[in-house]
């Protein structure tokens, strides 16, 4: 292992050694523009694996980091991806792996959208252009694709339960090495992480936790929580680590003029910095500490590591270090897309541009409909758990900011604080990624559910979310929801049903969820006023071809699949008249409960294939409700014999890429259904 450059033989940085780390620092740039070419990065060519690291001086370091950095402008300029977290961790990364002998000793980011430079520096870097693209790179750890992602990290606050895990194991087997976890852009909010900690002081394990303090999750942090990390930094003190290890207590080096008399709580603070939170818990705290100082972090984790027993490192970084205008807006350049680098700068403007689109968003549909709904109904209340903005919260927290309860990453919170709500006589909505709302599972059926309780679920990102990968797709909930007894759930099939089920459910005294998808609808109008729909009934969209095909289908489409089972069904009748048949295209509307009378009817109509459409896995999904009630239920269906065909993604994780090409890559774009009808068919 890397040790650190030495340092002045003293129990806080001196003035000779902060001087010198200030010159060094000031090297550091701050850029304005996306680079359009490759910039030249002789330093961090240079570096194949971490081990490359280890001739570095000090003073290359620092270089390194701003190389990195303009390298990260560059990539993120051509592939689009999460932008300032990876921008405030330069520093930080080139630390771990300069100190920490990788993949030996084990890194764990956490959340992983932070690990773009840990890519860089561990192998990557000439791919990472093909990030979160088909076949590239993924945007997290994934220990498929590297042996220095020791851990899988997409969701958050998972870093120090994984790590205490993996310091254990080793511990079991007779060796010795570090476990670093870092944790940061808000996920020390989650309760998991505060579970880990104190499972990980009963244990006594050995595990470096370095606190990621950026004072932003995807939004701006909330909470007593970010208010005490907040003070920490704010007292102008901190615990500094001697050379022997100890806490030591002492004024911040970047606080020398610092005038204590112009904050109004004056000494009180004090004693709360050595008496923090985490010491409380049993950890041996050291910080804050500037994240953005190399020579500062070289110091104090080079003896962190060396502690026996749970140690937590506190460094403070900005997020979108480095670029002026995510150091401005670190909320609207939390994630950028792929754009002509001349219109990154002016990526507001643009956003606002697609805001006046016909074809709203799916979360903009349902921020409407937030704010329509609370003008005439003062007992709605609305939860995110640390979504506002992907959401499409902030008009309504801008209007109602009394009826807005943003809870930060605690979704098993945010679920049973709604359930406390519905106790009282109002009506909680909770908005909702549907691979978040997996975390809140046991809440939602044992706190609301079991109780029958008034809440909706507007969840968000369902069905295949491109990018982001499988992480993050919201392709099981149907099959979670459908299952609990007193749930009702709705599949909207554009902008416009969306808004009306989200009427319906709203209006509908019990538990209900609307599963809508991300990015853009259809571009179908919202008509007003709000109608609130007949709960469990479906429409038939269309009935195609002849009464007399021998072949009569009904394809039972699901949500966003409407649109692509009528395509589908347009083709097979206009371009293969050997198939002779006659479709009906229905929008089932409602995967609980199903519109039992409108099956019935169709096989009455003498229907001989029942295709069921859904952007969701097929185990469990809608299409197993509608064979479990033909097949258990359906006198009909057992004299007619139909044959049941279930169209949805397939038992396996789905790779990252464009919704376009997931949906292709499961058979369910337009021309992968009309291939599996044709089979069908023949």
């Amino acid at each position: 292992m890397q040790q650190s450059p030495s340092f002045p033989q003293s129990q806080s940085i001196s003035a000779s050694a902060l001087d010198s780390a200030v010159q060094l620092s000031n090297l550091q740039q701050t850029y304005t523009v996306i680079p359009r070419e490759r910039p030249q990065t002789p330093l961090l060519d240079s570096i194949a694996v971490p081990a490359n690291l280890n001739d570095f001086t000090t003073a290359q370091l620092i270089t390194l980091a701003d190389e990195l950095r303009l390298f990260l402008l560059y990539s993120a300029g051509q592939s689009g991806g999460h932008f300032g977290a990876n921008l405030g961790v330069v520093e930080l990364t080139i630390a771990l792996h300069y100190l920490l002998d990788t993949p030996q000793d084990q890194i764990v980011w956490d959340v992983g959208h932070q690990a773009y430079a840990h890519k860089v520096l561990t192998g990557r870097r000439d791919q990472l252009s093909t990030i979160r693209s088909k076949d590239g790179l993924t945007a997290f750890p994934e220990r498929t694709e590297s042996v220095y992602d020791t851990f899988g990290v997409g969701h958050s606050s998972t870093s120090i339960s994984a790590g205490l895990g993996m310091s254990l194991a080793l511990r079991y087997q007779g060796c010795s090495q570090t476990v670093a976890c870092i944790i940061g852009d808000g996920a020390m909010t989650g309760g998991m992480a505060f579970e880990a900690m104190n499972d990980a002081v009963q244990q006594d394990a050995d595990l470096l936790v370095i606190l990621n303090d950026n004072d932003m999750s995807i939004s701006c942090s909330i909470g007593g929580f970010s208010r005490h990390l907040a003070m920490l930094w704010e007292s102008g003190y901190q615990v500094d680590i001697s050379d022997a290890g100890e806490p030591v207590l002492c004024r911040r080096p970047d606080m020398r003029g610092f005038d204590r008399r112009k904050r109004h709580k004056e000494m009180r603070d004090v004693p709360q910095v050595e008496d923090n939170l985490f010491k409380a818990i049993g950890f041996t705290y050291f910080g804050p500490f500037d994240g953005h100082n190399i020579p500062e972090l070289l110091r104090v984790l080079s003896l962190a590591k060396q502690l026996k027993g749970p140690v937590l490192v506190h460094v403070y970084t900005t997020k979108g270090k480095g670029f002026a205008p995510a150091e401005l807006d670190p909320v609207g350049y939390h994630a950028i897309s792929k754009l002509p680098v001349e219109e990154i700068e002016a990526k507001a403007k643009t956003a606002k541009v697609v805001e006046n689109k016909p074809a709203l968003k799916y979360s903009q549909v349902f921020g409407q409909f937030l704010c329509d709904k609370a003008a005439e109904d003062d007992k709605l209340l609305a939860i995110t758990p640390a979504m506002e903005e992907g959401s499409g919260m902030i008009e309504f927290a801008r209007r109602y900011p009394e009826r807005f309860f943003d809870v930060a990453i605690a979704e098993q919170h945010a679920v049973t604080l709604a359930a406390g709500m519905a106790t009282q006589g109002v009506k909680p909505i909770v908005a909702i990624y549907s691979t978040f709302l997996q975390r809140g599972y046991d809440q939602l059926i044992h706190d609301v559910a079991l109780q029958n309780l008034d809440v909706t679920f507007a969840i968000d990102r369902a069905g295949l979310v491109g990018e982001d990968g499988a992480t993050h797709a919201g392709v099981f909930d149907f099959a979670f929801l459908r299952c609990v007894p007193n749930m009702l759930i709705a599949a909207p099939k554009d902008e416009n049903e969306c808004y009306h089920l989200l009427n319906t459910c709203y209006e509908y005294q019990g538990c209900t969820a609307v599963r809508y998808p991300r990015g853009v609808g259809t571009g179908a109008v919202i008509e007003q006023p709000a109608q609130t729909y007949k709960i469990g009934k479906a429409m038939v969209e269309s009935v195609l071809g002849s009464d007399d095909a021998p072949n009569k289908v009904a394809l039972l489409a699901f949500g966003t699949m409407v649109a692509t089972a009528q395509q589908a069904a347009e083709v097979i009748i206009t371009d293969d008249v050997a198939l002779n048949c006659q479709v009906h295209v229905v929008n089932m509307r409602w995967v609980k409960p199903l519109d039992t009378k409108l099956l019935e009817s169709l096989l009455a109509q003498g229907i001989t294939h029942i295709v069921t459409l859904e952007e969701h896995v097929m185990m469990g999904g809608a299409g197993s409700a509608v064979n479990e009630y033909l097949l258990n239920e359906s006198a009909a269906f057992k004299r007619h014999r139909s044959v049941i065909c279930n169209l949805g993604i397939p038992d396996r994780f789905i790779a990252h890429g464009s919704q376009a090409e997931q949906m292709a890559d499961c058979g369910l774009d337009v021309q992968g259904v009309v291939a599996q009808l044709k089979k069908l068919l023949l």
